[in-house]
């Protein structure tokens, strides 16, 4: 591929941009804002000028509900030799742009699977796709031409294809996407008529639970107004488990023993059903979840500290598997939790205690 024409310039198509335009793809920029246009072509995405002739590959990276629309537009004008777009949703598109009449040969549905709190072409990296799944929805219409086209953007994004059919697709980021979107922003909104003295409070736990509550709201309703069914149906589900949960703790409220056992045992329930979905996330670059161990830091918020325990780290030739961050209330200090292998654990503490850090049970 030696030229392509990304339509619209928010993150996902900025960044897609980037990535080709770094690996030496002359990339076209358009936006129906021309400032979001050459905002990224001065970040180095592209030019924002019209190309003179078909280029090899039409990104479209509107949001789902002009997707139709822009891709027929597109397939009408002749712009590329092949066109993909870049939707969080895929079997709505694909039905739209069928009935519009245009040439499905030349197109193909794709959606990388990443993303930021943040939008627009300032947030964009060339980066963000690398090694994330990037779900292509060929059908028996799809060109071999434009499945390959499609393959060398994956490729050159450095992300992970994965071929599924639309409908199911759309299904399954209902489940590991939108839905839990909305549950975030579920427990999110319960803080903002929080007295102040409980969202002191806040630790490690809600951060995680509501840090993707922070996206633009009127992204989210194109995304979920493309995709209501799916998510309907599992949002559903989360429902009668919520139904559930709520009558076994009112049964702990009960004088009578019979009913508190009922209670408990309604939430051992949900929690261990937690426990086995929880075991089937994917691990460390896609492999099984591995069990680590957790070796906790006390560290101070300065300049050189993150650097210098895992300098120490190395040091005691243990790779860190994963890494959180818990910011004291109040304080210039944290706590810093290590993942590691379970054999790893004796060796790093007892070099993190020879460095003088201060280890936390």
């Amino acid at each position: 591929m030696r030229t392509a024409l990304v339509i619209g310039t928010g993150l996902i198509g900025t960044s897609a941009a980037l990535a080709l335009a770094g690996r030496g793809v002359h990339v076209h920029l358009r936006d129906h804002d021309p400032d979001a246009a050459r905002t990224a072509a001065a970040r180095g995405a592209g030019t924002d000028q019209a190309p003179e002739g078909p280029v090899d590959l039409v990104i479209v990276a509107v949001p789902p509900a002009h997707v139709a629309a822009t891709l027929a537009g597109a397939i009408r004008d002749g712009l590329g030799r092949g066109y993909v777009d870049v939707a969080s949703v895929k079997g709505g598109p694909r039905r739209e742009l069928e009935a519009l009449g245009a040439d499905l040969s030349r197109y193909l549905g794709t959606h990388p699977m990443a993303g930021r709190e943040r939008s627009g072409p300032m947030a964009a990296t060339a980066d963000l796709f690398e090694g994330r799944p990037w779900v292509l929805t060929p059908t028996r219409a799809t060109d071999t031409e434009v499945l390959n086209l499609a393959l060398e953007v994956v490729a050159l994004c450095r992300a992970v294809p994965v071929v599924m059919d639309a409908d199911e697709h759309d299904r399954a980021v209902a489940l590991v996407s939108h839905t839990p979107h909305l549950l975030s922003s579920m427990v999110a909104a319960r803080l903002e008529e929080a007295d102040e003295t409980a969202v002191r409070l806040c630790g490690q736990g809600i951060r995680d639970v509501t840090r993707i509550a922070a996206s633009d709201p009127r992204l989210w309703v194109e995304i979920l107004s493309a995709n209501p069914g799916p998510v309907a149906d599992i949002l559903a589900a989360v429902a009668s488990d919520l139904d559930e949960t709520v009558r076994a703790l009112r049964a702990l409220e009960a004088a009578d023993d019979r009913k508190r056992d009922e209670g408990a045992a309604g939430l051992e329930d949900v929690l261990r059903r937690g426990n086995a979905g929880r075991s089937r996330v994917p691990g460390k670059h896609g492999a099984a979840p591995a069990a680590y161990e957790t070796v906790s830091v006390l560290i101070g918020d300065q300049p050189g500290e993150l650097a210098r325990i895992f300098a120490d780290a190395g040091r005691a030739g243990v790779n860190i598997e994963d890494v959180r961050i818990e910011h004291a209330t109040g304080q210039q200090a944290g706590l810093i939790q290590l993942m590691v292998e379970p054999g790893a654990v004796g060796s790093l503490t007892a070099t993190l205690r020879d460095q003088g850090w201060s280890l936390r049970q």
